[in-house]
């Protein structure tokens, strides 16, 4: 009887420091000024076309993945998760190891055993090792959790700073670039929000009370 408990869990956290879940597909809004005749601060000019033969100025786009990434939020998030993952997979590999170790002093005995004494201790090491299986993925779906919690903090607190990015360039919405056929460079705020984002909300830690 081989047991395979940690190599799962291996395949499962070289996934996990992918991105966890799908960007949000779309931020949009009501403006109150929407003739707006241009807008240094964004990068975008409202008198250049952004798609080719619609001469639209009211739409921008944004990379949310990129955004929520290359963000100090979004940063802090990996490196926690990062570690969190880390010792998951230190915990498996031991374990991995205590059972191996296990399974072979069973085997070795299995000889000098009565049949039905040893079926049941086989047993007992069985069940053991899907408890361990089962506690191990319960670990791995919270670390999970914690990146998708993470991320829909994060898009949440970024919601007003979009909007405002929106009002300043006059625009209607803002869609996922990658949902866009063709668009300008231009319409692209990503950069600019990133910018906007860290100054609001730093990496999202709460600041230390005190001057220590």
């Amino acid at each position: 009887m081989k047991m395979a408990v940690d190599t799962r869990h291996m395949r499962a956290l070289a996934g996990w420091l992918a991105p966890f879940v799908c960007a949000v597909a779309t931020v949009s809004g009501t403006v109150a000024n929407a003739q707006s005749p241009g807008l240094p601060g964004v990068g975008f000019s409202m008198g250049e076309p952004y798609q080719l033969g619609a001469p639209q100025t009211g739409l921008l786009t944004i990379q949310s993945d990129r955004l929520y990434a290359e963000s100090a939020f979004g940063k802090r998030i990996a490196r926690e998760l990062e570690a969190e993952g880390a010792v998951l997979t230190a915990e498996n590999r031991r374990i991995e190891a205590e059972l191996r170790a296990e399974e072979l002093d069973l085997t070795a005995r299995r000889t000098e055993m009565d049949p039905a004494a040893f079926r049941a201790l086989a047993d007992a090491f069985d069940e053991k090792v899907q408890e361990t299986r089962r506690s191990q993925d319960r670990k791995l779906r919270e670390i999970n959790q914690m990146g998708e919690d993470a991320r829909r903090e994060f898009f949440a607190a970024s919601l007003p700073i979009l909007q405002q990015i929106m009002r300043e360039a006059g625009a209607g919405a803002i869609l996922e670039h990658a949902s866009v056929f063709l668009s300008s460079d231009a319409s692209d705020v990503t950069d600019l929000a990133i910018a906007r984002i860290n100054d609001v909300l730093g990496d999202g830690t709460a600041p230390e009370d005190g001057n220590e």
